[in-house]
């Protein structure tokens, strides 16, 4: 009697755990996901490896949901007491730490387990397209030896079609001649017809007036295509090359609202703005938008194996940017002048760069446009020494003080080193 009560007991207990574990490992999939995007997305994907291992496979098969809630929660507890399967992920991911999270309950841990589970289903039901990363990305417009093809096509069929109906004109009369029905008279008026045009068109050509006209135009539009022709020469203004990665500036600079000199750091401390380095890029999409064939560009280029998180520098390359803006030899222009001292926008001089697809040549960058920009430009002189000390020299001036030429900055080392 005593043993059926205590087995009653004991498969009471059991029962209530496995229904308590049951219903815990059930979790809330909508609290998971707001606490995966929180804690997690900075190092691991549902279905593929970041920084750690994949999710989906990893927490679906590993169904010992005690056993990664204690890892979650603090796994350099789990590997400090040798446990195994704690050991084998710390050896295999090259013994990275992964952050603990002593904050997350249990509940916590179930909700996200959860998510991670109901999200890698929903990835497994979907059909898998094979994709190639390395495959460049296709354009759909239409390219300039099409458009030229089929404009010649068009001459070259229209030609053909004139050629034809002069022959089937040929033809026709031949056969009408054969056959009686056409006279001599309505051949020889027929022929009068094209001599009196031809006479007309003669006339035309010995009237001094018509003729003085038609020189008078074409001359003066020689003279607008010439001189168009000379104010245009090596202005790029529209300028726009393909470049070999599809860097979007509306998305990073218009919608991320990324900072210009971020990426050209240059701008506000050297001459040039500078094209950034593949790191910079490599700082965020190392983990973001690593699908993309364009990204893959990068990795290329760095010899990085997103699948690995390594690099190897046999196979790294140089990007083959080409430039856009390109002034000529003679002209000076610095950045950090315009940008740091100045405080001019980048806007002002490259236009609405947070709003273009593919960057282009925004301004004309001809020495009218900079010499009108210089003109409509006030000086700001407060907090810049440098015209700070030009007004105090202007000052000593108008009070008769002897100023020399190291006063102005006569020494420096830009004004002849450059």
């Amino acid at each position: 009697m005593i043993l059926k009560q205590f087995s009653r007991s004991v498969l009471l207990v059991a029962g209530l755990a496995v229904m308590g574990f049951a219903a815990h490992a059930q979790g809330d999939a909508a609290k998971g996901q707001a606490l995966f995007q929180s804690k997690c997305t900075t190092c691991h994907k549902i279905e593929s490896q970041l920084v750690g291992p994949a999710l989906g496979p990893q927490v679906t098969s590993d169904t010992d949901d005690k056993y990664l809630t204690s890892w979650i929660q603090n796994n350099q507890a789990l590997i400090a007491a040798k446990n195994p399967k704690a050991v084998a992920i710390y050896n295999k991911f090259n013994q990275s730490n992964m952050t603990v999270f002593a904050d997350l309950s249990d509940g916590d841990v179930a909700n996200i387990l959860a998510y991670v589970r109901g999200e890698w289903k929903t990835i497994q039901a979907k059909p898998k397209a094979a994709v190639d990363p390395n495959a460049p990305a296709t354009d759909s417009g239409p390219s300039d030896v099409m458009i030229y093809g089929l404009i010649g096509v068009i001459i070259v069929a229209f030609i053909i079609i004139l050629v034809l109906n002069k022959v089937i004109g040929s033809l026709e009369r031949l056969l009408l001649r054969k056959n009686g029905l056409v006279t001599d008279e309505e051949e020889a008026a027929e022929a009068q017809a094209k001599a009196d045009r031809l006479a007309g068109l003669k006339k035309l050509g010995k009237n001094k007036k018509f003729v003085g006209f038609v020189t008078l135009c074409l001359t003066i539009t020689f003279l607008i295509w010439g001189w168009v022709a000379l104010w245009t020469t090596n202005v790029h203004q529209g300028y726009q090359p393909v470049q070999p990665i599809k860097f979007p500036h509306d998305l990073h600079a218009g919608v991320m609202k990324i900072d210009c000199q971020y990426c050209h750091s240059g701008a506000y401390k050297s001459k040039n703005a500078s094209i950034p380095s593949l790191n910079v890029c490599m700082n965020c999409h190392k983990t973001v938008k690593t699908e993309s064939p364009e990204i893959h560009k990068i990795y290329d280029a760095l010899g990085y194996d997103p699948a690995t998180m390594k690099y190897d520098s046999t196979k790294a390359k140089p990007m083959q940017w080409v430039r856009i803006h390109n002034l000529p030899d003679f002209a000076y222009f610095n950045h950090s002048q315009h940008v740091k001292v100045g405080k001019i926008k980048c806007q002002q001089c490259h236009g609405p760069i947070e709003t273009m697809k593919e960057v282009y040549q925004y301004s004309p960058l001809t020495m009218k446009w900079c010499i009108q920009c210089h003109k409509r430009t006030q000086v700001d002189f407060k907090g810049n020494a440098y015209y700070e000390r030009m007004a105090a020299v202007h000052d000593l001036i108008k009070k008769g003080v002897k100023v020399t030429a190291a006063q102005m900055g006569g020494i420096e080392c830009g004004k002849c080193h450059y």
